[in-house]
Order: C-alpha cells, then structure tokens, then sequence
C-alpha cells in the first residue's frame, strides 16, 4: 500500500510504494506576461530557474524516483502565449535531466504536447494510478473505472489561506478531506480521501482575497465532507472543516 507525505517547506507530495514519485502540481509558467501588464517584472525565465532548483533540492532531498507534474505547466488556457513558447521547453528540458517525468495534463495545458521534448511521458488527463491513489489535475470527474482507489491527489484549486488578522494570511497551504465515496463513485460506499495540493508557484497567488479567483473542481463541488485538515507548508496543522471556506 502506497503512503503520501507532504515535504515540509514545500508545496510537494512524495507517494512511497515500491518506488518514490515526487508529485507538484500547477506552475502556470508564462504567467509572468500577465504580471508585466501590471508592471510587475520578475525578469526573463527567472521563474523556470527558481522553479528547477527548487525541484532538483526536493529531489535530492527525497531521492525520489520519479517526478509526477499534476497540470496547468502553462498558463495560458486555450492557446500557447510566446513566453510559453520560451519557458516551458526549457523548464522540461531541464527536468528530463534530473529525472523520469511524467505530466498528467490540466486545464491550461491545451496544445502541450507541442512544447514536450522526448523523455517527458504525457499521460491522460484523466490521471494515472499509483496503488489506491488516483493522481488527477482536478478540473474533471473521475471515471467510474477509478472507483477502487481510496484517495485522490490533485492540484486545480491552488488553496490559498486568508484571514486577514493571520500572521499567515495569503500563504499557500495544504488541504486534506475526508468525504464520502460514494457522492465521487456511485457504485461505491466508504470513505475516499481528497489531498490537494498547494500551486507551485509562488508568485501565483494574491494576498487579498478580492483579487484571488478560486478555481471551480466537479470533484469538491460533489462531494459531501466528512471532516477536514488544512495544514500550512511547514506542516502546521492551523484548521478543520469549518476554516475549508477561507482556503477552497
């Protein structure tokens, strides 16, 4: 039976089975443009560096065998932006040479195949199964023919705590729930646990809520929530169920 573990003082998952797969999820390379629009400038391909350090440390640290991307790699929706064009080859050029890379698409990977250099495994955008977990973007449902898994991972919904008289207010965070299967799986009963993971991306998010648009999941939109854990990057655990409306 495969086990989850969060690295603390990162937005990343490692799955331990028989081997270790490193799972980060929502980079939105090439959202860099939009921030420039409001004269925010990071400076050119400085978030494709961060970003690989950061995953070459987590790796090391981990010594995982693989390295599972759950989506949105690119920020753009429905078309590839010319930073995309720039950023993304080179951030998958630079992973494919720390480690096997698979990507499970997201919604804002449309066309993505066109920037994947060989040696990244494109997977389903239904997601892939590793034991019981279902590791899965998170912008659609799962099929029917994933219902033996007991818990799901996914990205998509970037959960972001706010309260504005918290010293953490705008810091990204973890969210664990517990819900029954059955609202996610018909022909199942039990309970199926829900991890989503925090974005990557640490510039891609805002610290007031009124300019923060939260993602929209099928799968948190159905389900019935049993009970819940949000649980800080340093692995602080800072809530329950009642605080999911300040995250999610």
């Amino acid at each position: 039976m495969a086990q989850t573990k969060i690295i603390p003082g990162y937005p990343a998952l490692v799955i331990e089975g028989d081997k270790k797969s490193l799972v980060i999820t929502d980079l939105h390379l090439g959202f860099e443009s939009n921030l420039s629009l409001n004269n925010v400038f990071l400076g050119k391909n400085k978030t494709v560096a961060e970003m690989t350090k950061e995953i070459e440390k987590i790796i090391k640290k981990t010594k995982s065998d693989s390295l599972v991307l759950l989506g949105d790699i690119k920020s753009g929706i429905k078309s590839i932006t010319k930073t995309e064009w720039e950023t993304v080859p080179i951030f998958f050029e630079s992973v494919t040479k720390l480690i096997d890379t698979i990507l499970v698409p997201g919604n804002h990977d449309a066309n993505i195949e066109k920037l994947i250099p060989n040696g990244i495994t494109l997977a389903s955008s239904k997601g892939i199964i590793i034991d019981d977990i279902l590791l899965t973007h998170g912008h659609t449902m799962p099929s029917e023919n994933f219902s033996q898994i007991n818990t799901i991972v996914m990205g998509h919904i970037h959960p972001v705590f706010f309260q504005k008289e918290s010293l953490i207010n705008g810091e990204r965070v973890w969210v664990s729930i517990k819900c029954k299967k059955q609202r996610i799986f018909h022909s199942k009963s039990g309970e199926l646990e829900v991890i989503i993971l925090p974005s990557f991306n640490r510039y891609f998010y805002a610290t007031q809520k009124k300019f923060y648009k939260k993602s929209i999941s099928p799968i948190i939109e159905k389900m019935d929530v049993i009970q819940a854990k949000i649980v800080t990057l340093d692995g602080t655990i800072i809530g329950n169920e009642q605080l999911l409306s300040s995250v999610i």
